[in-house]
């Protein structure tokens, strides 16, 4: 049975697609699972931490990202060639088991999605906008992964910061998510954000005919300057400590190191390029303890 999971915050700059990328290749390095990651993000920031810019290129010249997925929804074509399997990369970064859907820094064309959904509309006469609306942002995800999840153990969406159609839509795809935070105090604005838009997506879809069952794994805190003795990291996890149960904070924090960014110039998740650093071991333990907490769901 597949987990979907969205790596997702408010806030950009939290270390969102760094969680993403090395706890996908954790579990499928050193826990033989199936992963697929989706990058949701028009920064393309997880697809460039698995390939090289000139394999994304070539892979972009070929129509193989998740644009051209997201088109054939909306402007379906009887003549398209590619299917969800020709689009996924096998075997990134040489580990098995480790698969990528590339984003694309142009994923939609917003005109086309609310002119599709207001002709929709207009045919359902009994339907209004935001219904329509609603089912097609539930379901959008939803479909382009339909015919892959008998494939995978885990499926990791990195989501963009913000609150746009493929974050919702990724989020109501979800049976979990992940809450990357940094230890500064203007990451309690992107909690508390997400936590009040997942309370209102979920009220939203209530009345479908499937409504989002979401459920937070926990808040991971990948440390700044200034570490566990910062002042400003104390004060943000008192916060988040009062806001959360203790079970949805993860014990395992990811530490400050250079090599964690230095792995970014290599197109390789850290855990790959240094797998000895203090980084690197950090998201491993990570990784055993996010393995602990699935389970017990």
């Amino acid at each position: 049975m597949v987990s979907i999971i969205s790596t997702v915050n408010m806030k950009g700059g939290v270390g969102k697609t760094t969680l993403t990328v090395n706890l996908a290749t954790c579990l499928a390095k050193y826990h033989q699972k199936r992963v697929l990651v989706l990058d949701l993000d028009s920064q393309i920031s997880a697809t460039l931490s698995l390939m090289s810019p000139h394999d994304f290129a070539q892979t972009r010249k070929k129509r193989k990202t998740l644009s051209y997925l997201i088109e054939n929804i909306i402007q379906p074509n009887p003549y398209s060639k590619l299917e969800i399997f020709d689009i996924i990369c096998p075997s990134v970064c040489d580990i098995e088991g480790l698969e990528l859907l590339p984003g694309d820094i142009e994923l939609y064309d917003e005109y086309l999605v609310s002119e599709m959904l207001h002709k929709e509309a207009k045919l359902q006469e009994n339907l209004e906008f935001e219904a329509v609306w609603n089912k097609f942002e539930g379901s959008l995800i939803k479909k382009i992964l339909e015919p892959v999840l008998e494939e995978y153990d885990f499926i990791i969406l990195d989501c963009a910061p913000g609150y746009n159609l493929l974050t919702r839509s990724g989020i109501a795809a979800s049976n979990f998510y992940i809450l990357p935070a940094r230890p500064e105090p203007l990451s309690i604005v992107g909690i508390q954000l997400l936590e009040r838009r997942i309370a209102k997506l979920k009220e939203s879809h209530k009345a479908s005919d499937d409504p989002l069952n979401i459920n937070l794994i926990g808040v991971v805190f990948i440390l700044s300057s200034g570490g566990l003795l910062s002042r400003y990291y104390n004060q943000v996890m008192r916060r988040v400590n009062s806001d959360f149960d203790p079970q949805q904070i993860f014990e395992n924090t990811i530490p400050m190191d250079v090599n964690v960014a230095k792995a970014v110039d290599t197109f390789q998740p850290v855990v790959t390029a240094m797998p000895n650093t203090q980084g690197s071991k950090a998201f491993m333990k990570l990784t055993e303890e996010f393995l602990r907490k699935i389970s017990q769901h």
